[in-house]
């Protein structure tokens, strides 16, 4: 029986600056002709800014990095030879299909619902949207494989409550993106994060170390609080924008039947098989999932194979649930399920590849780079002081991920700038670190150049059909404007009051 607390009252409503965004946004072209245009357009730019000479020194190397046109002999040759290697080679691709075949086969065998039936039926109704967005946030030990796994599961959780999947899809992925990082645990994003904020700092200080634990309670206070945040947003402005269910997808929480309790108990025995093996295999030391040199969990095969382990993951439990439960009755069925799901995600993968040839332009015209630290020379200039100096770094920071997918690759541009000048200025390395990561994750679902926005659009237009990328940037936007806001007040609270960062790590 589904549970009878009240679902949260809501208010449909139209126009405003988000239904102009939507509007506005949905008159580009379809998405792979969109990427067409931004090609040509990156082609156009890089020719004009080579022609007059355009350059800046790398903050690592001291190099000088100009600006390379795509327009001459040397772009021509290196797009018909890397065009291939730019779609194959594209960071997303392969997780994607790999995960999307586990997860298709989880739905196909019928275990990721029975699974939301069986949990979701304890939870009030009225506290599924924070439960959705708190998975999101609790998602991020697997690193970017959350904002693939996490989004789909809130959107079903949403349409078996009778609720648009659009706006559980949304409040996931609020969690799961926008809010990236933030996590009761550390996670390899801090390990990345803080390695390379160490180099940066013993340019001023070679004894100085920046830990992975020194944004750790800073962060992890975060997940509550933006948990809150991103539920209130859910369901006060993108749900009410989003308005009723009108689709041909129908789900409802029903009785799990008998045959399928017996189903979950198999599953539920198959999970702590595969848990106690990935435990005997990570737990001891020198076990056979550490890194072999360094005996590290964080940077071993465990976390680097997520991906992997995780479609292992959905086949053991989605095999073991389809064979209790009669969905699975041979390896035809099996191999059906998984080709099903690829069949689904044909349109995607055909976006993917002009994508990445837009993401790859970026890179070897050196356009990003060079936005970047021309961000970082704008704040240098500005002579801030006190808090509003890390605003400032936080906004132009914020700018810079726009244009520059990869977190981490953002951060080793930005860090030997910023660091040492603001650690000049007397502000703590966790704070500068802290201060980054808010900028680049609240940014994560509004930047053109998101990896994911494929992915991400292909699952808006499953639930909307008419979901274009002006639908994406309307929906995302609010979450990533309150994200900001908020995470910069706690950020200020941290900072007036002196609290820790993280063990020993004082804001200020």
């Amino acid at each position: 029986m589904e549970n009878k607390a009240a679902a949260p009252k809501i208010e449909y409503k139209k126009g405003g600056i988000l239904a102009w965004i939507e509007k506005v946004g949905n008159k580009l072209p379809e998405p792979f002709m969109l990427f067409v245009f931004l090609c040509v357009l990156m082609m156009i730019v890089s020719a004009v800014l080579a022609y007059f000479k355009v350059s800046t020194i790398h903050p690592v190397t001291k190099k000088e990095i100009a600006i390379t046109s795509l327009l001459t002999m040397n772009g021509v040759h290196w797009l018909l030879t890397n065009l291939i290697k730019n779609f194959v080679t594209f960071p997303p691709l392969g997780p994607v299909i790999l995960l999307m075949m586990g997860i298709g086969l989880a739905d196909k065998s019928g275990m990721l619902f029975t699974v939301l039936s069986a949990g979701m039926q304890s939870v009030p109704s009225k506290l599924v949207t924070l439960a959705v967005v708190l998975v999101g946030l609790s998602g991020h030990i697997a690193s970017d494989a959350c904002i693939m796994i996490i989004p789909p599961l809130g959107a079903l959780a949403f349409l078996a409550k009778g609720r648009h999947p659009l706006a559980g899809y949304c409040a996931a992925m609020a969690g799961a993106s926008a809010g990236f990082t933030a996590n009761f645990l550390i996670v390899n994003t801090d390990i990345l994060l803080s390695g390379i904020s160490t180099k940066a700092v013993q340019i001023i200080d070679p004894n100085m170390v920046v830990n992975p634990t020194d944004n750790w309670f800073f962060m992890s206070a975060s997940v509550a609080i933006l948990a809150v945040a991103g539920a209130i947003v859910t369901e006060k402005i993108v749900e009410p924008r989003i308005g009723p269910y009108t689709g041909n997808l129908t789900k409802r929480f029903e009785e799990v039947t008998p045959e399928k309790k017996k189903a979950l108990r198999a599953t539920g025995i198959a999970l702590l098989l595969f848990i106690g093996l990935l435990v005997a295999l990570v737990a001891p030391d020198h076990g056979f999932l550490r890194n072999p040199k360094t005996n590290s969990i964080i940077q071993g095969p465990f976390i680097q194979g997520i991906v992997p382990i995780l479609f292992a993951f959905f086949v053991v439990l989605s095999v073991t649930f389809g064979k209790f439960a009669g969905t699975i009755k041979n390896t035809k069925d099996f191999v059906k399920m998984l080709s099903t799901s690829i069949k689904e995600m044909s349109g995607m993968i055909v976006v993917v590849f002009i994508c990445s040839q837009f993401v790859a332009f970026f890179d070897w015209t050196n356009m990003g780079i060079w936005l970047a630290v021309s961000g970082a020379d704008f704040l240098k200039g500005i002579h801030l002081t006190g808090f509003p100096v890390i605003i400032a770094f936080t906004m132009v920071a914020s700018f810079c991920a726009l244009f520059i997918a990869s977190g981490s690759a953002l951060w080793a541009v930005l860090a030997p700038v910023f660091m040492p000048m603001l650690m000049l200025l007397g502000y703590q390395p966790a704070l500068i670190q802290v201060a980054y990561r808010i900028a680049d994750s609240a940014t994560n679902t509004i930047t053109p150049i998101n990896q994911y926005l494929p992915i991400i659009l292909n699952y808006y237009q499953e639930y909307k059909e008419e979901s274009g990328i002006g639908t994406v940037f309307s929906t995302m936007l609010p979450y990533s404007i309150v994200f900001m806001i908020i995470w910069l007040i706690q950020l200020a609270i941290w900072y007036y009051l002196g609290l820790p960062l993280g063990p020993g790590v004082l804001a200020r």
